[in-house]
């Protein structure tokens, strides 16, 4: 219905179904999207923007981006395999949909003089980069040892609810 109204009033309005609906652009019967999918579809795109644009950013700038996005594949590979909380998997989204390429996308736009490997704009450029990749480091970090500590807590319910220290073997103490 809402989307009736604003087709209407913009003109569109041919497909009625929201976009905030998941699933609600696939055909009857196949699967949504997957979520950590369509995140590492967008870190894919990313990847392919600087080698396409890798002429006009200097090349420690190229390398440093691409350094970022191997970890980041390796950290959805990880998650697709294992888990991840809700923040965790927002946070890396987020990194690869708008804090990359954002600011990625705004430098690409000044013009070539601006763009030396010298410059003010590519020393701030550099800044940023370091400190997604601190923060992608980090996340990975998070990630990773969240399994351990959830393993872990895992065992010591085990071990308080079957008192496992309390068990011995008949004729054993």
């Amino acid at each position: 219905m809402v989307a009736k109204f604003f087709g209407s009033l913009f003109g569109g309005g041919a497909d009625p179904r929201s976009a905030a609906v998941p699933g609600a652009d696939s055909p009857a019967g196949s699967e949504p999207e997957d979520e950590l999918g369509a995140t590492a579809r967008s870190l894919e795109d990313l990847r392919r923007m600087v080698l396409s644009n890798g002429r006009d950013l200097p090349p420690f700038v190229v390398s440093q981006i691409l350094q970022l996005a191997d970890i980041l594949r390796d950290l959805i590979d990880y998650i697709a395999d294992g888990s991840a909380s809700t923040e965790q998997r927002v946070l890396l989204n987020a990194v690869i949909t708008d804090y990359l390429p954002s600011p990625l996308q705004s430098y690409l736009k000044l013009a070539d003089a601006a763009r030396t490997d010298d410059s003010p704009n590519t020393a701030t450029l550099t800044e940023q980069l370091g400190t997604l990749h601190s923060t992608v480091r980090n996340l990975d970090n998070q990630v990773r040892t969240g399994a351990i500590t959830e393993l872990a807590v895992h065992g010591q319910f085990l071990k308080d609810k079957f008192n496992i220290d309390g068990l011995h073997l008949e004729g054993q103490s």
